[in-house]
């Protein structure tokens, strides 16, 4: 005779129970569940519960688990004031308890929670109800830097939080694309596919029978593979300067245009006299920015980074001069 109260997660398809919970709720005198449990249906097919409850009664689970081996399945949420009321129950009069787990979330099973509460917040909330992809670029792009600066401050603690609100914008993204009824339409799942099968096709070395030596040889297949991509959606017209975003900041599009370029085996005399190219070019300012960005990146260094860092000096030092000024 006993108490068991059996666990689940509702990130799991309702019946999918490991042997032990079956074995339990077979195995149980009596087993009780509320109405509207996702696994009301799997159980009535099972045979093992035939009268759901509308709420829990303490007092009466525990005076069936004195009497025979009685069974409660939790709400998915979990039952915590459930066992509180049970637990002050027997305090006087111990009653074996047990909490048996019937299904765990698989790695990633959270994202499913995420999912739920977008498609929510589109129905329910104005806010969110009336954004469209071009109203959340300056979000996607403001969560991003924020990312960025959390790891260039190295505040890792922080980076949790800050790649959330990243993951929140593909999934905001993603249920307004779901709303559409024409070909444009997709779901998360089709982004996560997509990802996915992208990885798989990029990486022939772990999910094929590429054999590599090392790194480079890896960059240099992916590099290869992309190009056979770009071929394949652009014919005769693709560049391996396809799929370079040119509204990034300038600096690392300049950097970009120029490592695409540095992997063509383009002529160095293409970037002279870039200037002269422009209609109303007052100087050659624009060529010389372009020159020390190319400087940067032979030297292996990022230029965006580069000028991120000295100005994270010069803003202290503003701040520095400030606070003396205030004194003074």
């Amino acid at each position: 005779m006993g108490l068991t109260l059996l666990a689940t997660t509702h990130r799991v398809a309702p019946g999918l129970l490991t042997w032990r919970a079956w074995d339990a709720l077979r195995s149980a005198d009596a087993v009780r569940l509320r109405a509207g449990h996702p696994l009301l249906p799997a159980l009535l097919d099972a045979g093992v519960v035939s009268d759901p409850v509308d709420a829990p009664d303490p007092a009466g689970l525990v005076a069936d688990a004195r009497q025979a081996d009685a069974l409660w399945v939790a709400a998915p949420e979990g039952d915590e004031d459930l066992m509180r009321e049970i637990g002050a129950l027997v305090v006087d009069d111990p009653l074996d308890v047990e909490v048996l787990h019937g299904s765990y979330d698989l790695p990633g099973a959270r994202l499913l929670d995420l999912v739920s509460v977008m498609d929510t917040l589109r129905r329910e909330c104005p806010w969110d109800r009336k954004q469209t992809h071009v109203s959340l670029v300056p979000y996607l792009l403001e969560e991003a830097y924020e990312v960025l600066d959390t790891i260039e401050s190295g505040d890792f603690g922080a980076l949790r939080e800050e790649l959330g609100d990243v993951l929140m914008q593909v999934a905001f993204h993603s249920v307004v694309a779901a709303e559409r009824d024409d070909e444009t339409a997709f779901t998360i799942d089709d982004v996560a596919g997509a990802i996915v099968d992208k990885l798989v096709r990029r990486h022939p070395h772990v999910f094929g029978d590429v054999t590599v030596s090392g790194a480079d040889e890896v960059n240099a297949n992916w590099e290869q593979i992309k190009a056979a991509e770009r071929a394949e959606k652009s014919g005769a017209e693709a560049s391996a300067l396809d799929g370079v975003p040119m509204g990034q900041p300038a600096l690392s599009l300049a950097a970009q245009l120029q490592r695409r370029a540095a992997r063509l085996d383009a002529p160095a005399g293409l970037a002279d006299d870039l200037a002269g190219g422009l209609a109303d070019a007052p100087d050659d300012l624009g060529g010389r920015l372009f020159a020390l960005v190319r400087e940067a990146t032979g030297r292996g260094a990022d230029p965006e980074a580069e000028l991120r860092a000295v100005s994270r000096v010069f803003r202290d030092r503003v701040r520095a001069w400030e606070r003396r000024e205030q004194r003074g």
